[in-house]
């Protein structure tokens, strides 16, 4: 007797679904990659290990740092947009990528459309620095350096588009500064500029900046938050330093494949929460400059997609990369 072929098709997509379910239950059962799309021993890469060495430890399985620097972060961000949706692979992005989904015109992925969130990681606030040896030794001071010989000061960035640029251009736009803008190829380049002299100034992440003001190599002249940091306490905000108004942070935050599985974004976001809970990883995040934040899914989807068309204005105006 021939067994019908709409019960064939029947069985097999009651038996997809069951497999689906126990995938989800069972998740993970083996190595979990964790795209990070800055170089090994950068402040971002840090706090992926960070948070990996967590989730190895809430998954009872080996989660993986992958670095995959390059092209702004692109390189990195496409190969996790692009691989299995099965929760085997996640991505780690930054405000860098919100800014690239305008920037560059013919990227292999769509931030937005590719990717699902799992959760906000965490904030990573600037520091306004400057040589030691540097006469400004206040944001007023700056400023009033800045009006007086219009074009001469320069900002540097850790490139076009990165959250150091981002914080210094807003810094010059609020000011109603003429400065010249100097990308480097990656922070560290640029740190050593500041501390040379060789930029005038620096938005620098946080975890960069630290160890050398601490060290008396760099100047602190403000830092972007709304509110002051426990780690420079003596340090004020920049609207505290004369710019009301200025804030800026960037974020740094989990995703997946589009398609993954919502249970198994749900198992990787609660086991996210556990590790930034957990009051070990939060003073190590803390040391590096980090504010751990946690967020929900839906909540870190619904953020990358304001971010990318708060920043496009911005963006619209610079030079393509393509």
């Amino acid at each position: 007797m021939k067994t019908p072929r709409l019960f064939v098709v029947v069985i097999a997509l009651v038996a997809l679904c069951m497999t689906g379910a126990a995938h989800a239950q069972t998740y993970p059962s083996r190595v979990v990659r964790y795209i990070v799309t800055d170089a090994a021993g950068s402040g971002t890469d840090l706090l992926a290990r960070i948070v990996a060495e967590g989730l190895t430890e809430a998954f009872g399985h080996q989660v993986i740092v992958d670095n995959r620097p390059g092209a702004g972060g692109n390189i990195g961000a496409e190969l996790g947009a692009r691989a299995n949706a099965d929760g085997y692979t996640l991505v780690q992005v930054a405000t860098t990528h919100a800014v690239n989904a305008t920037l560059y015109k013919n990227l292999g992925y769509n931030l937005t459309r590719d990717l699902t969130g799992v959760s906000q990681l965490a904030g990573g606030p600037s520091v306004v620095v400057v040589s030691s040896n540097a006469p400004a030794k206040t944001v007023a001071d700056f400023v009033a350096a800045a009006k007086a010989k219009p074009g001469a000061l320069t900002y540097g960035s850790a490139g076009t588009g990165t959250c150091s640029f981002l914080a210094g251009e807003l810094f010059r736009r609020q000011a109603a500064l003429n400065m010249m803008h100097v990308p480097y190829k990656g922070g560290p380049p640029a740190v050593t500029a500041a501390v040379s002299g060789e930029i005038s100034v620096y938005f620098s992440p946080m975890s960069a900046a630290l160890p050398m003001v601490r060290q008396g190599r760099l100047h602190a002249l403000a830092v972007s938050t709304a509110k002051r940091l426990e780690q420079l306490p003596n340090v004020p905000t920049v609207a505290e330093a004369g710019l009301p108004g200025y804030q800026f942070t960037c974020w740094y935050g989990l995703m997946a494949p589009a398609a993954t599985p919502p249970k198994v974004i749900a198992a990787v976001h609660a086991a996210v929460v556990k590790v930034l809970a957990n009051p070990n990883a939060q003073k190590r995040l803390a040391d590096l400059g980090f504010i751990a934040v946690g967020d929900k899914p839906e909540e870190f989807t619904a953020h990358v997609k304001a971010q990318v068309e708060a920043l496009r204005p911005i963006v619209r105006e610079l030079p393509s990369p393509q």
